[in-house]
């Protein structure tokens, strides 16, 4: 028979964390902590088994699932003393969400479940405190009529607030238990106008119905669009999570707080976090009210005047920093917990690996690993590669100007600059045509999670270090300010004023999430230099990985970066970006629009010290490390001029006549150039321009080598073949001119011929072309819209309703797609090694820098990736990931 719920609390649990997947990941530990002996409130969890036949049966439950609930229901009320639904002792229980993976606000909760009419009596009598009973009333109501019966939370917030104003109170503290009693009657009547039935009393529909919201919530839009930018699948569902109600709004000896046992912006080892008193769960994430710090050495940090934890309850703080230790030792990783102080005793509500910053990340994953906690293959695994690229952001440059207009709270580090916009659509609408925003809210929601993910930063006039868009953020990659109070948003108006100052939708600001500033403008940026725990865990990833990592560059700048960042060589080389300069474009034009080849060789005579001299700098930065040079691959119309009078202009510079250059233009039109004349064709049709590329690499090292007395190691590659024959031919020449440059300069450089496969024809005859080929690059760019027939440039149109639709794992130009384009490689790998044993194989596309996409090459054992220069610090991380997977897989 199926178990469908799992029970904890009083020191047992039925599950373990092992059984994350079943029980979600706040399931898991919830049976966790109640194993371990923590004060965990007893309750239940209903699987994600429940979840996937809610949804694969017309939402309806399993048979069976009612019974195992009330049993439940029972137990957890003889482990309180108290029963579900009784008028004179109720149990009050939360509902809430949780899933295999991390969506934090994503899905929905309710509180102070089972209260009603009668029961709340009941609560203020046991309590001895009605203002408590009707406050918990309340939140109920606007909870539960929010996520079950869809009135939108603003119509309570509204209510509280023009309540407030007309009593002369500014907290929702200062209110008495009158006031929440008429509160509580205008919040039902409220239900029912909107609803059209009244706010329903009978606790077993209460509780149906919280179960079915969250399971509703699973398919939200805020959690399908997380899902979609986290890569959370959508088959795992949630699991709900039914628990006895413990209250951090009962008075000055109760509270609510959510920790971190480091702080997960900088990583440091020391207890972060904030509470508020008197308070629930939801008002320190939501920043309805600004939290107070937990200990007091973070309070006198922050500068206030509000007592911290420490001070303010330190028997409940003591248990707490105890509680903090032993989980961090037992999980062996940096938790989020959330808990509640109940008149004095603490409970904990939930932990999880907390969300963090890259900084964090490898600060946290470095010290573990010093302080014996965890191995340096696991403190390679638990950084994610992708979230290196917070570091390689922008920084504001230290000599710069900072007009600060205000100052919030540094909730997550990095520095961007953008158009303000007040709404997520907003955000996503502008990112769609390349523009950058920073999103302005009071507070965010859930709801904004597009947006926050469209935006360069997010700027928030409320909340805490803890609030919704702090941890977003940070889990994002996002800079964030939060807190800064001395702003005013209008919505309505479409404004942000601060000081007097009126800036609209539109106007630029920038954000430093590390310092906490607003600043007016843009401002000058800087690359943040990478040291420290970085330069140590990467270290000990290039320690770890198989695979080499190259970068794709042909300017000296991109080449220093490159090294700079790790890489061992040059992957990919774009001969005709060398092209594209202003000092030599109208050379090539001028070989271009040649009639015969001694015209084409006498344009290209100007442009062989050009290009060698672009070779001798890439040799002497590289030092000696393999530099790939792909021959000249675009079509030649991409160098013409375009436009009519950009054709006057050129034949006036060229002396040209400008019909000339039409009629050139007309006879190199094609209607698919992307399979047109380009590539090796190039080299067939003019051979000259290949003459000129492979002298000019010949001439390059040779001179390099005669300068260093080291040995250069070119790699030269043919572009877009599809046949032995075609590099047969090209290779004739390569090797011709190889020999001629050694004959006149008594130099003899050690080179490579390889192949670029770009083809599902290339990839298919590879074992016949490395009967010639030394080497193959995989241009998975072009070999992804051969195989798939899509375009590069035109797909983004309709791929998003693929990926969406299930029809598509995900976008196939960012990561590669194992079942066409991967299989073709694992092809193309296997039929090239049968035919030449050691043929070095890489990939040099865009994937390249990738995660997923180099783990699928290191099941390949592919010797390379190279990418763009600022990815390499990922590539590194994630092919020392894939070498220490593949090991795990395989085993010693």
């Amino acid at each position: 028979m199926v178990k469908w719920v799992y029970g904890f609390g009083d020191g047992r649990a039925e599950g373990s964390s092992e059984l994350r997947e079943l029980l979600g990941g706040k399931g898991a530990n919830l049976a966790e902590m109640a194993n371990l002996g923590l004060p965990v409130p007893p309750g239940f969890t209903i699987t994600t088994e429940v979840c996937a036949y809610y949804y694969a049966h017309q939402r309806s439950y399993p048979q069976g699932l009612e019974a195992a609930v009330a049993e439940s229901l029972d137990h957890v009320g003889a482990l309180t003393g108290r029963r579900f639904g009784d008028e004179e002792r109720p149990l009050l229980v939360s509902v809430r969400s949780g899933a295999p993976a991390s969506m934090p606000g994503m899905m929905d909760t309710v509180l102070n479940l089972g209260l009603n009419d009668v029961t709340v009596e009941a609560m203020a009598h046991g309590a001895g405190d009605a203002r408590f009973a009707y406050d918990s009333y309340r939140r109920f109501i606007q909870m539960y009529s929010n996520v079950a019966l869809g009135v939108g939370h603003h119509e309570f917030e509204d209510e509280l607030e023009f309540y407030k104003e007309a009593q002369g109170v500014a907290l929702d503290t200062d209110l008495s238990a009158d006031d929440w009693r008429r509160l509580v009657d205008v919040f039902k009547e409220k239900v029912e106008a909107a609803a059209g039935r009244p706010f329903p009393q009978d606790p077993h529909e209460q509780l149906w119905g919280a179960i079915g919201a969250v399971f509703g919530s699973w398919n939200n839009p805020r959690a399908i669009a997380y899902r979609r930018i986290h890569n959370v699948p959508d088959t795992w569902g949630t699991a709900v999570n039914v628990q006895a109600m413990v209250f951090g709004n009962m008075g000055p000896t109760s509270a609510t707080g959510v920790a971190f046992t480091r702080n997960p912006s900088t990583g440091e080892k020391a207890l972060y976090g904030e509470f508020l008193v008197n308070a629930q769960g939801e008002d320190v994430v939501a920043g309805i009210r600004t939290p107070q710090s937990i200990t007091e050495a973070a309070r006198i940090a922050a500068g206030s005047d509000r007592p911290s934890m420490e001070t303010a309850m330190p028997e409940a703080f003591r248990a707490f920093v105890e509680v903090t230790r032993l989980l961090e030792r037992h999980y062996r990783d940096m938790q989020d917990m959330e808990f509640t102080v109940e008149d004095g005793k603490l409970w904990m509500l939930q932990t999880r690996g907390g969300k963090r910053t890259s900084k964090a990340a490898l600060r946290i994953a470095v010290e573990m690993t010093e302080e014996g906690l965890i191995s340096r293959e696991e403190a390679i695994l638990r950084v994610e590669p992708a979230s290196l690229d917070q570091l390689l952001h922008p920084a504001i440059n230290p000599t710069a100007d900072r007009p600060v207009i205000a100052t919030g709270l540094p909730a997550s580090p990095g520095a961007a600059t953008g158009e303000i916009v007040f709404t997520a659509e907003a955000a996503e609408q502008l990112k769609s045509i390349g523009r950058k925003t920073i999103l302005v809210r009071v507070e965010t929601s859930p709801d904004d999670i597009h947006g926050m993910h469209a935006a360069e930063g997010i700027l928030t006039t409320r909340g805490g270090m803890t609030s919704h868009a702090a941890v977003v953020a940070r889990g994002m990659g996002k800079p964030c300010v939060s807190g800064a109070a001395a702003l005013r948003v209008d919505y309505g108006a479409g404004t942000l004023t601060v000081g007097g100052e009126v800036f609209r939708k539109g106007d630029v600001l920038t954000i430093d999430g590390g310092a906490g500033q607003v600043i007016k403008g843009e401002v000058k940026m800087s690359r943040p230099e990478l040291t420290g725990e970085f330069a140590t865990l990467m270290k000990w990833a290039d320690e770890t990985r198989r695979m080499e990592v190259r970068a794709n560059a042909e300017t000296p700048q991109d080449a220093r970066v490159a090294r700079k960042f790790g890489a061992q060589g040059i992957g990919l080389c774009r001969t005709e970006h060398m092209f594209f300069d202003a000092e030599r474009i109208n050379a090539v034009r001028e070989m271009i629009l040649a009639d015969t080849p001694k015209g084409r060789r006498a344009a290209l005579d100007r442009l062989l010290p050009m290009q060698r001299d672009d070779f001798i700098e890439l040799f002497g930065i590289m030092a000696g490390l393999p530099v790939t040079i792909r021959l000249l691959d675009p079509p030649l119309h991409e160098f013409l001029p375009q436009t009519e009078h950009e054709i006057a202009e050129v034949a006036r510079a060229l002396g040209l006549d400008a019909d000339r250059i039409r009629r050139r233009l007309a006879e190199l039109r094609e209607v698919n150039p992307m399979l047109g004349f380009r590539g090796v064709r190039l080299a067939i049709a003019f051979p000259e321009i290949a003459d000129m590329q492979a002298r000019a690499v010949f001439e390059a090292a040779a001179e390099t080598q005669a300068r260093s007395g080291a040995p250069t190691r070119p790699e030269i590659m043919i572009p877009l073949i599809i046949a032995k024959a075609e590099f047969d031919m090209v290779k004739r020449q390569i090797d011709a001119a190889a020999a001629a440059v050694a004959a006149e300069t008594g130099q003899a450089v050690s080179y490579t011929v390889g192949a670029m496969v770009e083809t599902p024809r290339a990839a298919l005859r590879a074992g016949e072309i490395a009967e010639s080929a030394e080497f193959y690059s995989f241009g998975t760019n072009d070999l992804t819209q051969t195989c798939l027939a899509l375009s590069r440039d035109d797909a983004s149109s309709f791929l998003g309703r693929y990926v969406g639709a299930g029809l598509l794992p995900g976008d196939p130009f960012v990561t590669i797609d194992r079942e066409g384009v991967g299989e073709l490689v694992s092809i193309a790998a296997q039929r090239a090694r049968a035919v030449r044993e050691d043929i070095k194989l890489g990939i040099c596309g865009e994937h390249g820098g990738d995660p997923a996409t180099i783990a699928f090459c290191e099941e390949l054992e592919l010797d390379y990736v190279s990418c763009s220069p600022f990815r390499v610090p990922i590539a590194r991380l994630a092919a020392a990931q894939a070498t220490v997977r593949a090991k795990r897989r395989t085993g010693p």
